[in-house]
């Protein structure tokens, strides 16, 4: 597919254009663009507040958490998608909670899309101000669990064949604001807003699970101590790391395991010691559930293999 940059929209990202690896005009006003970003470190936008561009993000993979202009953040998993007009995100952060994240965003001239739609949606009621209204009203971002319907809009926009490529993302993009425009999505599939110093805490209490793998904290003693309602710190942990606070730390716990079985002399005893588990036997059977094999033949076959390539 040919690239190029947009004609009739502005150059949205100045210095982070190294990041962003494809972009095409897909109608005058309406363009789309790819981009992956990894790395646990923040990264700023800023641009122009532009309050009649409309942005839809879509999150193809990882993780991504917006920190906009009115303080709020959202956060995207594969499938979800958000809405937005680009005066909001003028200067925003983005963080990768998971440590990475490669998403699409669809461009739209909201302004153009009323006085000259594109050919198709011509006499429809499908105008820059009807979007405006439904999904961006007050300067107000929409953030959505997308349905199996509306995933399948998107990722034709991606996983289409290569040399129909173009003409499935004009087909698909038009699909799409027709949903948008005819449908109403009920309110449980929207996603929650965070504060932002709702989001440091949970951080804090990310840093703190991850600094300790050795230690069992339980959800009342971490709502105790960073004063928070048990129901809404699982809730927001699940929502900026995508699991559970369980899940996720058993993650980071048999990541670690693997490390101290490749680098330490340690016993397998000692080791699931360290990443907080009193039995051997079932720190093993976690391990092989996320590994799909046993400590001990983890060890020999990383043994094997760095003897093999000395």
């Amino acid at each position: 597919m040919e690239q190029k940059h947009f004609e009739t929209l502005p150059d949205i990202y100045d210095d982070a254009d190294k990041r962003r690896f494809g972009s095409v005009e897909l109608y005058p006003g309406i363009g789309l663009s790819f981009f992956s970003v990894s790395g646990k470190e923040p990264l700023s936008f800023c641009h122009k507040p532009l309050a009649k561009i409309l942005e839809i993000n879509y999150c193809i993979s990882g993780r991504i958490g917006w920190n906009m202009s009115n303080g709020n953040q959202i956060y995207l998993g594969p499938g979800d998608f958000s809405l937005n007009t680009m005066d909001i995100c003028a200067n925003s952060t983005i963080t990768m909670s998971n440590g990475s994240y490669e998403g699409l965003v669809i461009y739209i001239d909201l302004n153009l899309l009323s006085a000259n739609p594109p050919s198709p949606l011509v006499g429809s009621n499908i105008t820059g101000e009807l979007l405006l209204e439904k999904y961006c009203k007050g300067g107000s971002c929409t953030a959505i669990a997308g349905s199996e319907a509306i995933q399948q809009i998107f990722k034709a926009l991606y996983q289409s064949p290569k040399e129909l490529r173009l003409a499935y993302q004009k087909i698909k993009v038009l699909e799409l604001l027709l949903v948008l425009s005819s449908s109403e999505i009920s309110r449980e599939k929207h996603l929650t807003e965070y504060r932002s110093e709702q989001v440091e805490i949970i951080r804090q209490i990310h840093d703190q699970l991850t600094s300790n793998l050795g230690q069992r904290y339980s959800i009342e003693s971490l709502s105790k101590q960073y004063l928070m309602n048990p129901t809404t710190l699982k809730s927001m942990f699940k929502a900026i790391y995508g699991t559970s606070i369980a899940a996720h730390i058993r993650e980071h716990r048999m990541e670690y395991a693997a490390q101290l079985l490749q680098s330490s002399g340690l016993s397998i005893a000692d080791i699931a010691l360290k990443v907080g588990y009193d039995s051997q036997s079932r720190f093993s059977s976690v391990f092989k559930n996320q590994f799909h094999m046993l400590p001990k033949e983890y060890r020999r076959k990383y043994l094997e293999k760095k003897q093999v390539s000395t």
